[in-house]
């Protein structure tokens, strides 16, 4: 049997023709060694195979030699898919990958957190090649590599690396916090991290941000209810599990638990309840296993939510423009800080490890770079946390991506993106990337 890309004129046909009818066939695998239409959280996958039939079926560090095959329709760029394509593999750990628009056939390998192109070729040129093509990807092969040659296992995956919990907070509002934290828990799944925010602002910008916030309505409210307010009111009958949802502003896989306004009306009856305040530490710590990086956004404030969040955490950002009024603000925060330090050494707990400052918000003007913000940074060095290096920049691609819309009838829903979604070659996603390394090292998760 032969293939010619002459036989594919849309996506089923590339589905059809080129995969179920040729390629795996071809390879030797067996219509019970595949699933077509594979779904998992946010992602769908076009094809799943195992070169080792399993079940029950599947995916995990004891399911590793499976494929993933994704089908383009022929008139799209497969360049345009490789980002998507190689988070999928890098997120659910599957080592072997093949994208195809039934005109180009590419074969990629997992390698680490780093997603290697090992073939390509025009599918004109298929028939010919495919001796090598089976030597990679084909039954026999997968099946004969053992779990210790399996390269995503020479890495990190190795050793379980404890889950860190990361505060984004200054008592300043308008100082990037809902920025920082989106698209710094985007960069950070990029880079194949497991990611949950915990949003405990009840003005809920980044529940909106995460897209949690469609609704046009309050009788649309999907939220109301079930937020993180009811994991702090309760002990025992609210957990993570029932409150997290899967966000849709990315398209890599993050968890968020929502806030919503309802926080507002249990604040002053809490205050008084000293079990609150640690309720959500001890709650995280029964899904310890499942994240690598929570980032919990807070209020403006002093207040209950805020120390809650910062008990909770092992580490904080502080995000800051640098100008004088959010400098004047960042005594109470080395004030707030103590006292939450003090609560945590009652609780056995390590203080509150502050990564730095993080210049947000910074205006693009070369004089002003040149010669403001150098004594900007060095005027809040004065106040005794350290600045990061990182610096996030005011651009129009940022707040355009999180005010993004489309269209519902004669409405506009909200439809948030994170700047790596909405403009992923752009200065402020670049910003970011750097952002995550620096966190990353800094917590000791460096890739």
């Amino acid at each position: 049997m032969s293939y010619s890309p002459d036989y594919c004129l849309n996506e089923r046909d590339v589905e059809e023709k080129l995969i179920i009818q040729y390629l795996l066939p071809q390879l030797d695998y067996t219509p019970d060694s595949w699933h077509q239409e594979v779904v998992f959280g946010n992602i769908r996958l076009d094809f799943i195979v195992f070169a080792a039939q399993i079940l029950p079926f599947v995916i995990s560090a004891n399911s590793p030699f499976s494929l993933v095959i994704e089908a383009k329709h022929p008139n799209q760029n497969l360049n345009k898919h490789t980002f998507k394509f190689g988070n999928y593999l890098r997120s659910l750990r599957i080592c072997h990958g093949v994208l195809t628009n039934g005109k180009e056939l590419r074969i990629y390998r997992l390698e680490g957190d780093q997603i290697i192109l090992k073939f390509a070729c025009p599918a004109i040129e298929i028939n010919a090649k495919f001796e090598t093509i089976k030597s990679l990807i084909g039954k026999d092969s997968l099946s004969s590599i053992k779990p210790s040659e399996l390269p995503f296992l020479s890495t990190s995956t190795k050793t379980k690396q404890a889950m860190k919990i990361i505060a984004v907070y200054h008592n300043k509002g308008g100082v990037g916090k809902t920025t920082t934290i989106v698209n710094l828990a985007a960069a950070l799944a990029k880079k194949g991290k497991r990611i949950l925010i915990v949003d405990l602002d009840s003005q809920a910008n980044t529940t909106y941000a995460v897209g949690l916030a469609k609704f046009l309505n309050e009788e649309e409210d999907t939220l109301k209810g079930k937020n993180v307010r009811q994991l702090i009111e309760s002990q025992s009958k609210y957990l993570i599990k029932d409150m997290v949802r899967k966000t849709s502003f990315t398209q890599f896989t993050i968890d968020a638990i929502p806030a919503h306004i309802e926080l507002m009306e249990v604040e002053s009856e809490l205050l008084g309840v000293v079990a609150a305040r640690k309720r959500l530490y001890f709650k995280l710590q029964a899904v310890k296993d499942e994240y690598d990086v929570v980032l919990i956004d807070t209020p403006p404030s002093l207040g209950l939510y805020a120390k809650i969040a910062l008990l909770t955490a092992q580490y904080l950002i502080i995000p800051s423009d640098l100008k004088p009024f959010a400098n004047q603000g960042l005594n109470n925060v080395k004030k707030f800080i103590d006292e939450i330090n003090e609560d945590k050494a009652a609780l056995e707990l390590n203080p509150l490890a502050v990564l730095g400052i993080l210049p947000s918000k910074i205006y693009t003007f070369t004089r002003f770079i040149q010669h403001a913000l150098p004594k900007q940074i060095a005027m809040v060095k004065n106040y005794g946390f350290p600045v990061m290096d990182t610096i996030i920049f005011e651009r129009a691609d940022v707040a355009k991506s999180l005010e993004n819309h489309v269209p519902d009838g004669n409405d506009f829903r909200p439809d948030p993106k994170s700047i790596f979604d909405y403009k992923p070659n752009s200065d402020s996603a670049k910003e970011f990337e750097n952002l995550a390394l620096e966190v990353l090292k800094k917590i000791g998760l460096e890739t």
